[in-house]
């Protein structure tokens, strides 16, 4: 018995929408990677980018579990001598949800070529809207 390996020309690709509402960031971010990567699927193949695309909505009201909202520090360093910053996550997340969501998602995908590849097809947005309906996007529920 051969092993199916997956062709780029072979995967048919869905738009699937996640509500961030509620839900615990890590969570969202692990089962958005999941679909990015295509693993949900039966043809997936490691080495293929087989994952469809993903929209979150709702990206300023995904919570953080615990004492996270205070104590979880983003840095940025600006390449230049001196240039680190550090913002809490409280503010992280006020000032840029989007950006905080899109994060956490990056950093569950490979960390390579393919993965670069995988990102470019999540969407995240801080409210209820977005442009993205003549793509017919499916609801995906996230459990709790």
């Amino acid at each position: 018995m051969k092993t199916f390996m997956a062709k780029t020309q072979d995967v048919q690709r869905k738009w699937y929408i996640l509500d961030a509402e509620g839900k615990p960031l890590g969570r969202l971010a692990s089962e958005a990677a999941r679909i990015l990567r295509g693993k949900h699927k039966s043809i997936y193949t490691p080495h293929v980018d087989t994952g469809d695309h993903v929209i979150i909505i709702n990206a300023e009201k995904a919570v953080l579990t615990g004492k996270k909202m205070k104590q979880k520090i983003y840095y940025h360093h600006s390449l230049y001598p001196g240039g680190l910053k550090a913002k809490r996550y409280e503010i992280f997340m006020k000032e840029n949800p989007e950006k905080a969501v899109m994060l956490a998602v990056k950093g569950m995908l490979p960390h390579n070529s393919l993965g670069r590849k995988m990102i470019k097809k999540l969407k995240v947005y801080r409210g209820e809207n977005h442009p993205h309906e003549a793509q017919k996007p499916e609801k995906w529920e996230v459990q709790k």
